[in-house]
C-alpha cells in the first residue's frame, strides 16, 4: 500500500483571497473554515477524493526565494491560449524563473506571486 497526496497546505497572507483564486482556476469550493484557515475542494468529492484538497493557512513570515514545489495545471475544456487568458483574467501574471521563452508551458504566479505552470496538454475531466 502507497500514500495517496490529499492536501496541499499552502501559507499565505491572505487566504480568504488566495482561496477564492484557486478556487475559480480548479472549479474548487470551499469545503472547509476555522481560525483563518479556509480548504477547498472538488464539490463532488471534498477531503479524501481522487484529487487533492488546498487548505490556505495564514501567515505573516514574508516569503524569501523561489519556492520549493509549485503546482502545474491543465485545461479541460478549452486549449492553452484560451486557459491563460481566462487565468490572467483571474488575477494571475506572467512570471519569470529563468525560462528561455520555447518552452511549451506558461510560468504564472498567484496573486501572491506564488509561481504555477500552465502546461499545454488538454486534460479529460474527472
Amino acid at each position: 500500500m502507497a500514500c495517496r497526496i490529499s492536501e496541499l497546505v499552502i501559507d499565505c497572507a491572505d487566504p480568504e483571497r488566495l482561496a477564492a483564486f484557486w478556487s475559480e482556476v480548479l472549479g474548487y469550493v470551499e469545503i472547509g473554515r476555522g481560525e483563518g484557515v479556509i480548504g477547498i475542494g472538488p464539490a463532488d468529492a471534498g477531503f479524501g477524493g481522487p484529487q487533492p484538497v488546498l487548505v490556505f493557512i495564514p501567515s505573516s513570515e514574508p516569503r524569501t526565494g523561489k519556492l520549493r514545489l509549485h503546482i502545474d495545471v491543465n485545461a479541460t475544456d478549452r486549449d492553452q491560449d484560451a486557459e491563460l487568458e481566462r487565468l490572467l483574467a483571474l488575477g494571475a501574471r506572467p512570471a519569470d524563473v529563468g525560462q528561455t521563452g520555447t518552452e511549451d508551458w506558461h510560468v504564472l504566479a498567484d496573486p501572491e506571486g506564488n509561481e504555477f505552470c500552465l502546461l499545454r496538454t488538454r486534460l479529460q475531466p474527472l
